[in-house]
């Protein structure tokens, strides 16, 4: 059965004077939890989970008052909360962010070092060979498996990261390349989100490197950032924004998952490689979550909630309280400006900035019209017309309505026809 029947099943063989349970990492499993304590008529008692540096209690204190929620500012409260790389209650290095450094393309193709790769053990292969039977039309592949399962698989991966990765991570973290799923970065986040690596030993690896060292500060700042900043921020929007946050659609955006996402089968060379990486790893780096996968599906008006599915049943790393505000809020802008000021759109410029995908595509970026527009680029234009009304005032917005102001009345027209037209030949709707 389902988890809320296997637990009121073990609560009335075993009869026990209570029922203890971190708090779960979702609120669909949380009702099937106090579900099965009440109809099992036993005391249900919840322990704080602490794979976490923060608190929802302390979260709830900072958030309370405040009529925005900012990650930086978040970050730089727990920056000091915790000591990380503060002295005298102000930042090493001068700076809190060292973001504007961390944005560097690759000129050639790139040659990291390789991440820790698990070998699976009678277990893992048990469970693989178990998948594969019941969910044999699945998409992706189960084997490999390099992914830790054990704390002490997780520690080696770290260690591996810290000694031979995280000096490259910071300059080349929001780069993309063909055929380099992993580049720089660290691929704890499954291992942290299963709870088998504590926070804290990554932040002190990372701070210890650069002590000795063997880091720079904007890449071990970058790498804390992630830890302590966006991952606790966006559990904290998660349970204060309560059960119905992964529902909204405040942009009314209803169209379809195109099927392709199942597949990796498309002309779009950027989609085709960043959905190809999670197919074959279920796994792809923050960039290709957003600013490809994601940019896709705000710019076409896919419905948020199909999204969400979509990154709940493909990535290695995914619980609810991670990709609901990631996708939800980050990416799609769905809850109205809670965990993001303004959409994270772009044209197809952007992500020939940042990879060679572009260079293998039959698309052109900077076209937003004819049979050769990016899709991207023509979506981006067509977001910015459909959502005119909503976003024309925001202050993060100005340079890009002002190049909207600039479109002729016929240039908006085809920028809206052909933007119909992809998506009926994409299988958006």
């Amino acid at each position: 059965g389902d988890l809320g029947r296997e637990v009121e099943r073990a609560l009335t063989t075993i009869q026990p004077e209570r029922l203890l349970v971190v708090t779960p990492g979702e609120h669909r499993v949380a009702r099937l939890v106090t579900d099965a304590a009440e109809a099992a008529g036993v005391p249900l008692e919840e322990a704080a989970d602490r794979h976490f540096t923060c608190s929802l209690e302390e979260f709830d204190r900072w958030a309370t008052g405040r009529t925005h929620l900012v990650m930086e500012h978040f970050y730089r409260w727990r920056r000091k909360t915790l000591g990380v790389l503060v002295r005298d209650g102000k930042p090493e290095g001068g700076s809190w962010n060292y973001d504007a450094e961390n944005r560097k393309a690759f000129r050639e193709a790139p040659d990291p070092p390789l991440p820790y790769r698990a070998r699976p053990d009678a277990i893992t292969r048990e469970v693989m060979d178990l998948v594969a039977a019941t969910f044999p039309d699945a998409p992706g592949s189960g084997d490999p498996f390099p992914w830790p399962v054990t704390p002490a698989e997780a520690r080696r991966a770290l260690d591996r990261f810290v000694e031979t990765r995280l000096a490259g991570f910071g300059d080349h973290q929001d780069a993309m390349w063909t055929g380099e799923p992993f580049l720089y970065h660290s691929l704890l986040s499954s291992s942290l989100n299963l709870k088998i690596l504590d926070p804290r030993e990554c932040v002190d690896a990372a701070v210890a490197a650069y002590r000795a060292g063997n880091a720079p500060l904007n890449a071990v700042e970058g790498f804390v950032r992630q830890i302590i900043g966006w991952r606790e921020f966006i559990r904290g929007v998660y349970f204060r924004e309560g059960p119905g946050y992964r529902e909204r659609n405040t942009l009314g955006h209803t169209g379809r998952l195109p099927g392709f996402f199942w597949t990796g089968d498309t002309d779009l060379a950027c989609l085709r490689a960043t959905l190809g990486e999670v197919l074959e790893n279920g796994y792809g780096h923050h960039i290709a979550r957003l600013m490809v996968i994601g940019n896709f599906c705000l710019g076409a008006g896919v419905d948020p909630g199909e999204i969400d599915d979509w990154f709940l049943a493909m990535y290695v790393d995914a619980v609810d309280w991670v990709t609901a505000p990631n996708v939800v809020g980050m990416s799609q802008h769905a809850d109205g400006g809670v965990v993001g000021t303004k959409p994270y759109l772009s044209t197809g410029k952007y992500v020939d900035r940042m990879s060679n995908y572009c260079a293998g595509c039959r698309y052109r970026p900077e076209r937003r019209t004819g049979e050769d527009a990016c899709p991207l680029t023509t979506f981006y234009w067509d977001f910015l017309l459909r959502h005119e009304d909503r976003f024309r005032d925001n202050p993060r917005m100005g340079l890009a309505y002002r190049n909207v102001a600039r479109l002729e009345g016929n240039e908006r027209d085809a920028i809206r026809a052909h933007a119909d037209r992809l998506r009926r030949e994409l299988g958006v709707g």
